[in-house]
């Protein structure tokens, strides 16, 4: 994009001098289990099509480092005190319980809701949770969402893209829908391997192409579909700053315009109250986990602003100190640090506190 890091922080009353070590820092992409849940999960039965990711992800929770990263609260807590990490946003490592029958996956979902909701109960000042659901049991996974954010005390959800190749903007996962508005339970929508088979080769599956490719398109099935004109104060978080959509916003906007006009949609649209990008403004709020880049974080910001913008790790598969080294030097005012460090995660995730002694 071309431009220098002083014209970066150009714009009103900034100051390119980074944030010095009082910054206040939540990460709210951090992925855990328990030693319990995985003893479970690691016995049932996986949905046909999902074996290959499920293989993936049991030989990840066994590796006996990466284990102890996703269950060692007390050592992440001393990870996080080395870095100067406030708090961390915690959730099911992906894909969740969604690879597995809905009479295995709802139980599951909540052994580790609870058990999730006790590690925030002990320690409010340094995690919050976004509880797991099961949307191929919508039904229950709605009666999840408001035990969730209500007994519970959870700031969220986290949904990992399709379920068994379903999104949704698909009628039956109304329920779900209408009960995270109801009980203002933001969605964290993320990637897990697409459902089709053309990113199967190469190993564009995981996170090289395949995830943000995946999350993507279920972020635009959303805004297209006419979801979020059914479930207006629905509220969507992306990771990896956008899964690529503020790249494409202009565009988006224009070719949507265009198809709506003329007959230049190859399939049915509906009816649209608002642009794809007013959509995309108004109910999502992205995140920087895994993309370390001052130009792409440049484009964020100036495609949805300092206010939908948060900051996120993806632990335990990215690196933790650099993610909040990048936080803390990257070319930006204070009040966009401030917002990106913790005032948007304190609003959007409802987490009330200051700093930790």
């Amino acid at each position: 994009m071309g431009r220098s890091s002083e014209e970066f922080v150009a714009q009103g009353d900034r100051a390119a001098a980074p944030v010095g070590h009082d910054l206040r820092v939540i990460a709210v992409e951090e992925h855990m289990s328990t030693e319990e849940f995985l003893g479970v999960a690691h016995g049932v039965d996986v949905a046909p099509g999902d074996e290959v990711e499920v293989d993936l992800l049991r030989a990840i929770e066994r590796d006996p480092d990466l284990r102890t990263r996703l269950t060692d609260i007390d050592a992440r807590l001393r990870e996080m005190d080395a870095l100067g990490q406030d708090m961390a946003v915690l959730s099911l490592n992906p894909p969740g319980v969604q690879a597995f029958p809905a009479a295995d996956a709802v139980p599951l979902a909540r052994l580790f809701n609870d058990a999730l909701a006790e590690i925030v109960r002990r320690r409010p000042d340094r995690f919050g949770g976004l509880g797991t659901v099961t949307p191929q049991d919508p039904v229950a996974a709605a009666e999840e969402i408001e035990r969730g954010m209500g007994p519970l005390g959870l700031n969220g959800v986290m949904i990992n893209s399709h379920t068994g190749g379903r999104y949704l903007d698909e009628p039956e996962f109304g329920p779900l829908l209408a009960a995270a508005e109801a009980n203002r339970a933001p969605i964290y929508l993320h990637p897990r391997a697409p459902s089709m088979p053309v990113y199967r080769d190469y190993g564009m599956p995981g996170a090289i192409w395949g995830y943000q490719a995946e999350a993507g398109l279920h972020a635009m099935r959303l805004i297209l579909s006419g979801t979020l004109d059914r479930y207006p104060d629905l509220t969507i978080v992306l990771g990896h700053l956008g899964e690529g959509i503020p790249y494409w916003l202009r565009r988006i906007d224009n070719r949507h315009g265009f198809a709506t006009r003329t007959i230049g949609a190859a399939t049915p649209m509906p009816k649209l109250s608002l642009t794809p990008s007013e959509y995309f403004r108004r109910n999502m709020v992205i995140t920087t986990s895994g993309i370390d880049d001052p130009d792409v974080l440049e484009l964020a910001l100036r495609a949805v602003g300092q206010d939908a913008i948060m900051f996120a790790i993806d632990y335990p598969y990215e690196d933790p100190a650099a993610a909040v080294t990048f936080l803390r030097d990257a070319p930006l005012s204070d009040d966009q640090r401030t917002a990106i460090a913790h005032r948007t995660a304190e609003r959007v995730f409802g987490i009330t506190g200051t700093r930790s002694g």
